[in-house]
């Protein structure tokens, strides 16, 4: 019998299913898919395991994994993780009270980042305005490269920018440009955005129905 995880959504597991819902109608051995989520073979394969004894991911006939209902455990992924409680937070000030601008000039910070919650969902569907900025920032030790580049004032409370240690690596999966500025995947920015304060279930909502739409053209293709 298959060695079996608990959690499925746990750091290291969530990258094998972070990796399943960015590529819904991959097939993926399982070789393949531990190289991709960058998790080791023994881990993949359990994480796996799980999957399919939940009826998320079924196996063809040459033992290919492909995920069959991704609806269905995005939202229990989104309904398992809190965003807030799950991150670190440094919280700053900045002194440019305009959106647009302040995104222009991370456009010119040398370190990797993405960002995410209402500021990331912005730029992929501006519906709900953010008040605040969330950046996950991937080096702790660069982040005096932001706090230069952005100028901004530590606070210890009521800041309007975010810098945020991510709980694993994996929420940098799928990150992408979007006009020269780097946002987390989609699938990332509905987790993020389901239990986030201040609108982000309407957020997550529009996030959702876009995943839904390229789902939808992904595995009639």
């Amino acid at each position: 019998m298959a060695k079996r995880t608990k959690d499925i959504f746990e750091p290291k597991s969530a990258r094998v299913v972070r990796v399943l819902l960015t590529n819904p109608s991959q097939r993926w051995r399982i070789a393949t898919l531990a190289k991709e989520a960058g998790v080791s073979l023994g881990w993949t394969h359990a994480v796996v395991a799980t999957l399919q004894e939940q009826n998320y991911v079924a196996r063809d006939e040459n033992y290919r994994v492909k995920v069959v209902d991704p609806i269905r455990l995005l939202r229990r992924w989104g309904a398992f993780y809190s965003f807030l409680s799950e991150s670190k937070f440094e919280t700053f000030h900045t002194f440019e009270n305009q959106l647009e601008p302040f995104l222009d000039r991370l456009k010119k910070v040398e370190a990797s980042y993405a960002l995410t919650g209402l500021s990331g969902a912005w730029l992929v569907a501006p519906y709900v305005r953010p008040v605040s900025v969330d950046i996950y920032v991937a080096d702790r030790t660069e982040t005096s490269e932001f706090v230069r580049t952005l100028e901004l004032r530590p606070v210890e409370r009521g800041g309007d920018i975010r810098l945020v240690l991510p709980y694993d690596s994996g929420v940098f999966y799928g990150a992408h440009s979007i006009d020269g500025i780097m946002v987390v995947s989609k699938i990332q920015l509905y987790v993020d955005l389901v239990n986030y304060p201040t609108r982000g279930e309407e957020a997550s909502t529009m996030i959702f129905r876009l995943i839904e739409e390229e789902w939808s053209k992904a595995l009639t293709a």
